[in-house]
């Protein structure tokens, strides 16, 4: 697999993404439903937003090792939350999940008026390898 990432501009390096990411020689593809904070037993969470963050990451990493693929491959993330200002205290999370993965994405960050049951926050991406 080729990756080339194209970012004519720098302020986003600040913010943890790339403006596109152009993928060639793909071996294979995983589109990932949006992970969110829900326990192994199908209960969604209606713990905090850092709370819900920490394990819809966790379930998203979850699913893509389970799936055989690694975080490195990821491509392209969209967050979905219930609250960008509830959620941008704890981006630095997200941040640092991103770094310790070498995560190369483009991201696009939704804010919307309600998710499943409890949830604030879900994770969308589409991971190559």
């Amino acid at each position: 697999m080729e990756k080339r990432i194209i970012n004519p501009w720098k302020w986003q390096d600040e913010r943890s993404y790339s403006q596109a990411v152009e993928v060639k020689n793909v071996e294979s593809t995983l589109y990932c439903s949006g992970q969110a904070a829900i326990d192994p037993d199908g209960t969604s969470s209606d713990k905090d937003m850092k709370s819900q963050l920490e394990q819809a990451i966790a379930n998203l990493e979850e699913l893509i090792r389970s799936a055989g693929y690694e975080c490195e491959g990821i491509v392209r993330l969209n967050i979905y939350t219930t609250s960008t200002e509830e959620l941008w205290p704890y981006f630095p999370i997200l941040q640092e999940w991103i770094a310790k993965h070498k995560i190369q994405q483009a991201v696009t960050m939704l804010e919307v008026t309600g998710l499943f049951e409890t949830l604030k926050v879900e994770l969308e991406a589409t991971v190559v390898k």
